[in-house]
Parts: structure tokens; C-alpha cells; sequence
């Protein structure tokens, strides 16, 4: 979808790019098949982060997420929520391609996906109209309303973040049991980021095949036993789906 809307703004004459970054402690490999399906031969950067600097750097704390920054380097929007562009008619294969049965959990995961609130359409306006007026977009922010929105980090929350560096080194290693200590910590001192958590579920064999990275938390029948307090489907639930992510914010 991503790959398609930057064509477009490209074939307009505009002097854009998009660089995509997949976190992803799993390696390169693990976000090959999304790579491969936005597109035969890459056209835009995408990259693969498997130590979450980008979330360190920039304050990402779940998936979407974007930053603008312009042609001088500097950032005009702090994180927002990046929801795919509805102006963009993209066709997606459905999750479930292939398979016979798709399990129960995977079905209520979706039910709680189709109640998560975003706005597309004004982000969409709005990226666009910064792409065509730069600077004088209305949607281009000051340096102190970019510091001002740019969230704080206490010490807990950087001690958080040392942690999961540390679960995401030792993941590279292949010590996936000392990966899980560092990743509770990471979760209970930064319990805001969603990525962090997101990381922590999708690297656990509670299910093997094509919906390994969806379902994201303990399977009916499954003999691994799930080695974190929550999961994608119980936390969503707790929080309410309709607060997964903040509203977009002119």
C-alpha cells in the first residue's frame, strides 16, 4: 500500500521518498514475505531494525507508526499513528489464505482488530498536503511543537528500554530463555509500548505456520507454555480496542 501511494506522489512530480523500517528482533528473514509482498523489485528503502533503534530514536511504541522529517533533516511530526493510505486501492490477500481451519483465538483476534479506531482519511489529506506545500502545510509543526508532543521518558521507562535492548541481543544470540526475563522487565517498566510487547508475543512458537506472527499469545492445545502476563488479545481487550491507538491530532 505504502509502495503504491509513494509511486503516485512520484509520478505527480513531487520530490518525496518513503522509507519503511520493519522492528523485528526475528531478524531479516521474518520480514522478507511483507517486503516481497509490497513489491517484486524494491523501490523505496525498506529496512529491518532487529534492536528497535528506530523506537529508541524516535518514540515509536506500537505499529504504525510514522515521523516526517524534511528536506533539511529535521522533523516537522513527531510519531503519529500512520494508518494506510485510503486514497490507494491496494488488493490484500487475506491471512487466512490456504489454510483448512483457522483457529478460535485467531478468529477473536480479528473481531477485536475490526473494533480499533484510526482516521485515514485525515492522515492521508494531511500527508499529502504536507508533501505539497512543505513548510507552509498547515500540518508542519514548529521545533517546539514537535518537542512538545515528543514524549518524555522517565527513568523507568529508559531502564525499560535497556532491557529490551538487552532481550533483543540475546535473542540474535539464540538464548530465547534469557531473552523472556529481559522482555517481562522491558514490559513492566515501559508498560505504554506496545511494540515492546508486540516483539516479546510474536517471537513465541504458540502456533506454527502461516499465522505464527498474528496470533501473538497462548493457543488452545498448544503444549508452550506462555511465559508473559499478557498477550495481544487480552490486553487489547482490557484497554478496549477503541483506545489501541490515539486519535489522530491536527
Amino acid at each position: 500500500m505504502w509502495q503504491a501511494f509513494r509511486d503516485e506522489i512520484i509520478a505527480q512530480g513531487h520530490d518525496f521518498e518513503l522509507v519503511t523500517v520493519g522492528l523485528d528482533a526475528a531478524g531479516a528473514e521474518a520480514c522478507r514475505p511483507y517486503v516481497d509482498a509490497a513489491f517484486e523489485v524494491g523501490r523505496h528503502p525498506a529496512l529491518v531494525d532487529t534492536s528497535h533503534l528506530v523506537s529508541e530514536l524516535f518514540g515509536v511504541v506500537n505499529i504504525p507508526n510514522s515521523v516526517w522529517i524534511d528536506e533539511a533533516g529535521m522533523i516537522v511530526r513527531p510519531i503519529d499513528v500512520a494508518p494506510a493510505p485510503p486514497s490507494v486501492e491496494v488488493k490484500r490477500e487475506s491471512p487466512f489464505a490456504g489454510l483448512t481451519e483457522v483457529p478460535d483465538r485467531m478468529m477473536e483476534i480479528m473481531g477485536e482488530a475490526g473494533k480499533i479506531r484510526s482516521d485515514p482519511a485525515s492522515y492521508d489529506a494531511a500527508l499529502r498536503d504536507w508533501i505539497a506545500n512543505g513548510a507552509d502545510s498547515e500540518f508542519a509543526l514548529s521545533a517546539a511543537d514537535v518537542v512538545a508532543r515528543s514524549q518524555p521518558r522517565d527513568a523507568d521507562y529508559a531502564t525499560g528500554q535497556a532491557h529490551f535492548e538487552l532481550a533483543t541481543h540475546l535473542e540474535a544470540l539464540g538464548d530465547h530463555p534469557a531473552a523472556i526475563t529481559h522482555f517481562r522487565e522491558a514490559h513492566r517498566l515501559a508498560p505504554d509500548n506496545f511494540a515492546y510487547r508486540r516483539q516479546a508475543w510474536s517471537l513465541e512458537p504458540s502456533v506454527e505456520g502461516p499465522l505464527k506472527r498474528f496470533v501473538q499469545g497462548p493457543l488452545q492445545g498448544s503444549d508452550n507454555e506462555w511465559p508473559y502476563e499478557g498477550d495481544w488479545l487480552t490486553d487489547v481487550r482490557e484497554m478496549g480496542a477503541e483506545n489501541y491507538y490515539p486519535m489522530w491530532q491536527a
